[in-house]
């Protein structure tokens, strides 16, 4: 795999508007209802031919749309069977969590998330993690990004341009190679003395 890594700043990155994605199949939308008591709010799918379904409105095509008409369409069909609906409708895009964390694995976000969040579903950074480091994998191509000005300033995966299949990958500090060798090394020179003791010995 041909890897091209590009270091992009981040007022760049904070360009990009997480909203203007499509959803994927295996993506979905989160319903928040305010005003109903019928069981409407939760989390959707979306399903391999590019449809989702939702609760009384049916089936909605997601297939090479841009998030801002799906969720106008959803609010316009709910418009026309409940009276007044307030609702709010999320997107849930698919962000891998890699490398120097608790539980690395695949979470669903919704945007507003900061990435310190993020990083805590999997369980927070290991003590051998150094988020000065961090890569956003996208395809073939990383993007390295300041990770510890993001979490210094509160970024949130909408601030820093996450899509959908995007890897966050948390590398290991150079000082954990550092330890490793530098322990490796007194072994070494433990077992060379105890070697010249022994070859002392009459």
């Amino acid at each position: 795999m041909k890897i091209i890594f590009v270091f992009i700043s981040f007022m760049i990155i904070s360009g990009a508007n997480l909203l203007a994605q499509q959803i994927r199949p295996g993506d979905g939308i989160r319903l928040i209802f305010f005003n109903n008591s019928e069981s409407i709010s939760g989390d959707y799918y979306v399903h391999d031919d590019g449809f989702i379904q939702l609760p009384f409105l049916g089936l909605v095509n997601t297939t090479k749309r841009d998030f801002k008409f799906i969720e106008n369409d959803i609010k316009a069909g709910y418009d026309s069977l409940y009276k007044n609906p307030e609702i709010t409708i999320q997107p849930l895009f698919r962000i891998n969590v890699l490398g120097e964390v608790q539980k690395p694995g695949l979470f669903f976000v919704t945007g507003v998330e900061t990435l310190s969040s993020v990083i805590a579903l999997a369980g927070g950074e290991t003590t051998d993690a150094d988020l000065s480091g961090l890569t956003i994998i996208r395809g073939e191509k990383e993007i390295g990004v300041q990770g510890d000005e993001l979490l210094k300033n509160g970024s949130t995966v909408k601030d820093m341009g996450l899509v959908s299949g995007d890897r966050i990958y948390v590398p290991r500090g150079w000082w954990v190679s550092a330890r490793n060798t530098a322990i490796i090394v007194s072994g070494l020179a433990v077992i060379v003395t105890l070697v010249g003791i022994f070859i002392k010995k009459p």
